[in-house]
């Protein structure tokens, strides 16, 4: 039996990790691969794109029935992806990373992790490691790589940046940074040059594309809805590189006066 690639997935709200790891997930299922997605965040749209819909969260079915089957909150999408998403309270009420701790147990609990024999599980987390609930996946070894989505805009890396602390602190291990670019003045090379400053590297470049959201307005992956693109071959091209990725990082983040000094370089 392989190692199965257990990933986390963290980066600014917005930027598009959703996106990501759906159509990466989707990439994986392409390949033959047994693959599941946990969605972290609460907004519970991590796995709409694989499944044509957004699915029932754990903490919902929880609420309505307090023991619930696997086939109440996991559901097969897109290549036989299983997918699932843990929810959270409604905005400004309660902590939403407990949610992500409630659902981790449960599904330890039913055994979906010893029972099936995943070659990959991507794990999307919302961006913010100061809730100790979003630091769940790699706190509890649920997950032993750790990506970062950013962009080579300032709000974006600045996020990343404060990320790779926390990953650091949890002495996780930062396999790459996936620039999903935004079309700014040099961003490929903003990007690469911030993750070598922090010691990690660029794992894949994903460009700005209007395929990919048409796609998700059908509630798709580009990777489904138009296969034969040059978009899906790239998302393509990152699976691989992440199944073949075995780099370790040696982070040493920056601090904010650092990042400045990082950023100004690159303003003309």
């Amino acid at each position: 039996m392989s190692k199965t690639k257990k990933i986390a997935v963290y980066g600014k709200g917005g930027i598009g990790k959703s996106t990501t790891v759906a159509n990466l997930a989707a990439s994986f299922a392409n390949k033959g691969k047994n693959v599941m997605v946990v969605g972290c965040d609460p907004k519970a749209d991590t796995t709409r794109t694989l499944c044509g819909k957004r699915l029932p969260t754990i903490l919902k079915t929880i609420k309505e029935n307090k023991n619930p089957d696997i086939s109440d909150i996991i559901f097969e999408g897109y290549g036989g992806v299983l997918s699932t998403e843990s929810g959270g309270p409604e905005p400004g009420v309660g902590c939403a990373g407990r949610g992500v701790i409630v659902a981790m147990k449960l599904l330890e609990k039913l055994g979906v992790f010893s029972e099936n024999d995943f070659d990959v599980i991507i794990y999307d987390v919302l961006g913010d490691v100061v809730c100790g609930g979003f630091a769940v996946p790699l706190k509890e070894d649920y997950a032993d790589e750790v990506y970062i989505v950013s962009s080579g805009e300032y709000m974006s890396l600045y996020a990343a940046n404060n990320i790779s602390k926390g990953i650091k602190k949890l002495k996780s291990n930062l396999s790459g940074i996936v620039c999903n670019c935004k079309g700014i003045k040099n961003e490929n090379e903003i990007v690469d040059s911030f993750a070598q400053k922090i010691g990690t590297k660029v794992i894949g470049i994903i460009n700005r594309s209007e395929l990919i959201q048409s796609s998700e307005l059908e509630a798709k992956t580009v990777v489904e809805k138009y296969p034969d693109s040059v978009e899906s071959k790239n998302y393509s091209i990152l699976a691989d590189s992440i199944w073949n990725n075995d780099f370790v990082s040696s982070l040493n983040p920056l601090d904010d006066d650092e990042f400045e000094d990082f950023f100004k370089k690159f303003i003309s």
